[in-house]
């Protein structure tokens, strides 16, 4: 390979790395997958709660931070969710939003 294709290689795979960085608000490549990996494990920890109704409550996760949401029957429901989310091995803070109807 000549100097020119080398350049054009290395620019590639600069740019390419580049687009795989996080920022403050935004996740790199690893960033997403681990918290995609947060939000199914924080998910089946409420599912497996008998108490709680799993389809009545949103799970967001961006950067280890959880996000809970959606309406739910008491406050009992709210404070064994956030508990659970808590527990969850990763999880850097919850953030409760969810709602008594």
């Amino acid at each position: 390979m000549n100097k020119l294709n080398w350049m054009l290689l290395g620019l590639v795979l600069t740019v390419s790395l580049a687009d795989c960085a996080g920022s403050r608000s935004y996740e790199s490549t690893g960033e997403y997958i681990d918290d995609t990996i947060l939000t199914t494990k924080v998910k089946t920890s409420i599912l497996g709660d008998s108490s709680l109704k799993v389809m009545q409550i949103d799970v967001e996760t961006f950067k280890g931070v959880v996000q809970l949401s959606g309406f739910v029957d008491s406050s009992n429901a709210v404070t064994r969710a956030v508990e659970l989310a808590r527990t969850v091995r990763g999880v850097k803070s919850v953030n409760n939003s969810l709602i008594v109807k």
